[in-house]
């Protein structure tokens, strides 16, 4: 099973780093269960100006687009990880999302978020658009708390997850379910 975890922020000196590292590392005690990190700074995206991808699926004239397609459409499920950028998601998540639609239907997806109230309204606004693309959005998600998130900010070592010790359970509750939700999802798949 793959699970991709989806690093939704490219400004400079950003901290989605390590949340990244962190979930990586938590993901390593499933067993055969691989976490891949999928970071858009790797998907230089055009702003998005092409075909509605509702009703061209899988076919883009931008090779930059169609190999983010393919890298998407191998997960079983997403992990995604977002900042709150005044009360929302970020603009780069949001046009590599309007770039695609097909290679996400009937795959869950979770989310970790970080800012003004643990990213809770950026990710209230990615759980609506993940309806829209058939996606199924999980109940549990984790959010990094000021309490958390400053502390983790401020850490010299950006490997040194210790600080995020306080939101494993939340992590966990979240991978637990994330899998379930992949494995039924994926069977189902493949049997239609």
């Amino acid at each position: 099973m793959l699970i991709q975890v989806i690093n939704g922020t490219t400004r400079e000196g950003r901290f989605s780093e390590r949340i990244a590292h962190w979930v990586l590392e938590f993901g390593r005690q499933y067993e055969g269960v691989e976490f891949e990190l999928v970071d858009l700074r790797d998907h230089p995206l055009p702003f998005f100006d092409g075909a509605a991808p509702m009703w061209t699926p899988r076919q883009y004239a931008d090779e930059a687009v169609a190999r983010f397609g393919r890298t998407v459409d191998r997960a079983d499920g997403f992990i995604f990880l977002t900042a709150e950028y005044n009360h929302g998601y970020s603009a780069v998540l949001k046009n590599a999302l309007d770039w695609t639609y097909a290679e996400w239907h009937r795959k869950p997806a979770s989310f970790v978020g970080w800012g003004g109230v643990g990213g809770a309204r950026a990710i209230e606004q990615l759980r609506q658009v993940t309806v829209e693309f058939e996606m199924a959005p999980l109940r549990h998600a984790v959010h990094i708390a000021p309490e958390i998130y400053l502390p983790a900010r401020d850490q010299a070592d950006p490997t040194d997850t210790a600080v995020f010790a306080p939101a494993e359970p939340f992590l966990k509750l979240l991978a637990d379910d994330l899998l379930w939700w992949a494995g039924a999802l994926r069977a189902a798949r493949t049997a239609s």
